[in-house]
């Protein structure tokens, strides 16, 4: 399997796409072409184990890769979740809760980025590379907990993770800066998600950037689901998700399922999208964004504009104005036409808004729909739902649970079954999941998992737990200019 450049000018294989992270222009890797899984596959896929199920569709894209020692990769990786790693839950007839937080840091990110270190390692065997890896991290929250677990301590691995130094949970903050291992590092930015991105991007688009690097003797990579590394797991659990339903007579084979996803980056809905291009049954996939609706707007107009304030929400990890995996989806729609990509994007990055076509906007439009919640909706929803069936969901899943509610009243008659994908353990937002739910406001975050522990009766992450008596180790902050020169301290220790 080879992948080109959403901007055209590179063709690698998919080891040369997970170690690079981003092309040299600046553009995202995407499959030359999709492979299938057909109806017959499918079938067998019944039975398999979620790695066996994994292995299927991530083997379809690194053909480079032994498929023996990538299944075992798998099983290692999964083994580290508490039972099955993307369960489904049901919540009334024809709605389903898939559960992504049952991994070591309780968030949706760990399916991939469990995986990610062997796909990484095993990537630059393949390209014949000998230096160290620096792992670079732009995180709105869970990805960077999430790659600082999945790769601590790895050898030939360090990892820096920037994260906006006030647009995370304070649980999501102490998840980050208490981890341990001896090749990491955390910095807070006085800035907002987009700054990280953006400023983690530049470094991989900079010559002199990647130069200086390499004479300290690294080379850096990406672990955000820009790189395909990160992307391609996250594919299989539309997959297992749709399986189980069948497995379990929810579902016939070959019956079509939406899909309700909190979305930020798009790099969640996007693997969606990716399973529907394999051959998945997906009717349609439902955006879910909180105030930061720049998704919802452009799925209704056809028109991107970040030219907004970034309002800071409950729902952290949805606070996003660029969500640069949109790329791919544009790449797609556009026929697959890389120098309108990337005239694009160049005009996202000059003017902060781009258009696309009516002709583009109907054909997306018979996929994907874009709604959003406030914070009054979003606790609504929460709360309507807990009383309803006694489920407790975390903030950013309660975005989506909303938009649900919104398709199942405009749709009455609607009798595709729904699956709405819940990207967070609820106590990784204990405040704001506890006021959801019964009305009370703390202050502290312990307390607030104490209080909502007794009124869920829901077991508390062994990992968020232990967080009370760990004392940060990681408390540098830096300006957005500043986040090349933190790189090369970093490194030079």
């Amino acid at each position: 399997m080879k992948f080109v450049s959403t901007r055209g000018g590179e063709k690698v294989n998919g080891a040369q796409a997970v170690v690079q992270g981003l092309a040299a222009n600046g553009g995202l890797f995407v499959p030359e072409k999709f492979p299938a899984i057909s109806v017959a596959e499918l079938e067998e896929m019944l039975e398999m184990s979620y790695p066996e199920r994994a292995h299927k569709v991530l083997s379809k894209y690194f053909t480079e890769y032994d498929s023996k020692e990538l299944l075992s990769a798998l099983e290692n990786a999964y083994e580290k979740f508490e039972g099955d790693p993307a369960p489904l839950v049901k919540l009334d007839d024809g709605v389903y809760m898939l559960e992504l937080w049952h991994g070591p840091t309780c968030a949706f990110k760990d399916i991939a980025l469990t995986v990610l270190p062997y796909l990484l390692k095993k990537g630059c065997d393949i390209a014949g590379i000998k230096e160290d890896i620096l792992v670079l991290v732009a995180t709105s929250g869970d990805t960077g907990k999430a790659a600082l677990e999945g790769f601590k301590d790895a050898e030939g691995v360090r990892v820096m993770v920037f994260y906006p130094l006030d647009g995370v949970s304070k649980i999501q903050k102490l998840h980050m800066c208490t981890q341990d291992g001896n090749n990491i590092n955390v910095v807070g930015v006085k800035g907002n998600f987009d700054d990280c991105q953006t400023a983690v991007k530049e470094i991989f688009a900079s010559a002199e950037h990647v130069g200086k690097l390499k004479e300290k003797g690294v080379v850096p990579a990406s672990a955000n689901s820009l790189n395909f590394g990160q992307l391609a797991p996250q594919i299989a659990y539309y997959f297992s998700a749709y399986l189980d339903l069948v497995s379990s007579g929810q579902l016939e084979m070959g019956e079509k399922i939406d899909f309700a996803v909190p979305t930020g980056n798009f790099g969640n809905i996007l693997a969606g999208y990716y399973a529907l291009k394999m051959g998945l049954p997906i009717r349609r996939l439902h955006c879910a964004s909180n105030l930061n609706s720049v998704l919802c707007d452009f799925f209704k107009t056809g028109v991107y504009d970040m030219n907004r304030e970034l309002v800071k929400t409950t729902s952290p990890s949805m606070d996003i104005l660029l969500s640069s995996n949109l790329e791919r989806l544009i790449f797609e729609i556009s026929g697959r036409n890389s120098k309108l990509t990337a005239k694009r994007m160049a005009e996202l990055k000059v003017n902060g808004r781009y258009e696309i076509t009516p002709e583009e906007l109907k054909d997306i439009s018979e996929i994907f729909d874009g709604g959003f919640a406030n914070e009054d909706t979003c606790v609504e929803a929460m709360y309507n739902i807990f009383e309803e069936t006694g489920y407790t969901m975390d903030t950013n899943t309660g975005c989506a649970m909303k938009v649900a509610y919104d398709w199942f009243e405009k749709n009455k008659k609607d009798e595709t079954d729904m699956i709405i994908v819940s990207t967070a353990n609820p106590y990784k937002f204990p405040q704001d999941v506890l006021y959801a739910v019964t009305g009370n406001d703390v202050k502290d975050s312990f307390k607030g998992i104490k209080r909502l522990h007794a009124a869920t009766a829901m077991a508390v992450p062994k990992c968020i737990k232990d967080l009370k008596d760990k004392a940060p180790r990681f408390t540098t902050t830096v300006s957005v200019d500043k986040i090349f020169n933190e790189v090369l301290n970093f490194i030079s220790k």
